[in-house]
């Protein structure tokens, strides 16, 4: 597994909310839900992003954005238009306070405002993550507050725009897998041409090195094998020295301390689930019993396994610890307010 796969494996979509809203002009929108990520993009008419202390960005038809949370913005036809909706936590919409989800129900996943005579009303395709996974949430925490990838970058990306606006109003048994599906491939289509442009961390960019990159993928592969430095170098075909000095200087930790840093990401990831015994989980992971990993994880998290598989803190905040290999076991530096990513 590359260091990007094991990264990009994270967002995965479990019942997102996906809703398809038609709005009438003037309209604005003050999204407050705290979700940890979401994606938004324009079928019809044009769209102003205003993140909280961030720079405005117009969404045309077929661009994709992908929001962080738990910041609020406000989504509108025109940068002066006043919202008078708000979109809270749990995706409760309302006006001065009451709800208008059954007012402004328009029909499967379909929502909005339409005026009589509005003949070609704005129409936005909106996909909802409601839960974070573990190792996307350390990536996300890099992500800008405000990601934009225009519209033809990739013809794949396009297609599925169109099919997740076609399944976005069908009702048919398992349409909500459908959709799930559909929003992941359209988020790691954008992530990909992010970590791929100039903007990215640096020390993504290790795992194209020639040296390092091999070692990443040996330590992803397989990270319950009993690695040391020189193990680790021999099937690279370098120095002991030369891999730790190369791999220090690239991913900005040495190899063991990435490995340990990674084993404990994955095991946090399997503790979730309830059929896996902590023990078990160690194993997976590369520790000898569960004492030896419920030592770590205390250690570099701050609390034990038992009280990690407790229900997840609510979206938007971040577990202790939560560090990406490559960095200090702390909240990572947020991300920067807004990136546009090149049209071509």
């Amino acid at each position: 597994m590359d260091t990007l796969t094991g990264l990009l494996d994270g967002p995965k979509a479990r019942g997102a909310f996906v809703l398809r809203s038609v709005l009438s002009t003037p309209w604005a929108l003050r999204i407050e839900d705290r979700a940890p990520l979401s994606l938004l993009t324009m079928l019809d008419g044009e769209a102003w992003i205003l993140p909280d202390g961030g720079q405005p960005v117009l969404v045309r038809p077929g661009d994709l954005a992908l929001l962080r949370g738990p910041e609020a913005y406000t989504v509108a036809d025109d940068r002066g238009s006043e919202p008078d909706i708000v979109v809270g936590p749990g995706q409760i919409c309302s006006r001065d306070g009451v709800s208008v989800a059954t007012s402004m129900a328009l029909g499967v996943r379909t929502w909005g405002e339409t005026r009589p005579g509005d003949e070609r009303p704005s129409v936005m395709l909106t996909g909802t993550y409601l839960a974070e996974h573990e190792i996307g949430r350390r990536l996300l925490a890099h992500l800008p507050t405000l990601l934009v990838r225009p519209a033809g970058v990739d013809t794949t990306e396009d297609t599925l725009v169109r099919l997740l606006a076609t399944e976005v109003t069908r009702a048919d048994p398992g349409q909500e897998v459908v959709l799930d599906r559909l929003l992941d491939l359209l988020v790691v289509g954008v992530l990909r041409g992010w970590l791929a442009a100039p903007e990215a961390p640096g020390w993504l960019r290790a795992q194209s090195d020639e040296v390092v990159g091999p070692a990443l993928r040996l330590l992803h592969d397989d990270p319950a094998r009993p690695w040391t430095v020189a193990a680790l170098a021999a099937e690279v075909g370098v120095s002991r020295a030369g891999l730790a000095r190369r791999f220090t200087a690239l991913v900005g930790e040495p190899p063991m301390a990435y490995l340990a840093n990674w084993r404990l990401a994955m095991a946090a990831d399997l503790l979730r689930d309830p059929e896996l015994t902590i023990a078990a989980v160690a194993r997976r992971v590369g520790y000898g019993d569960a004492f030896a990993l419920s030592t770590a994880f205390k250690r570099v998290r701050g609390i034990t396994p038992q009280e990690h598989r407790r229900p997840a803190a609510p979206a938007g905040e971040s577990a202790a610890g939560a560090a990406l290999p490559g960095e200090p076991a702390q909240p990572a530096r947020p991300g920067p307010a807004t990136v546009v990513l090149a049209a071509g």
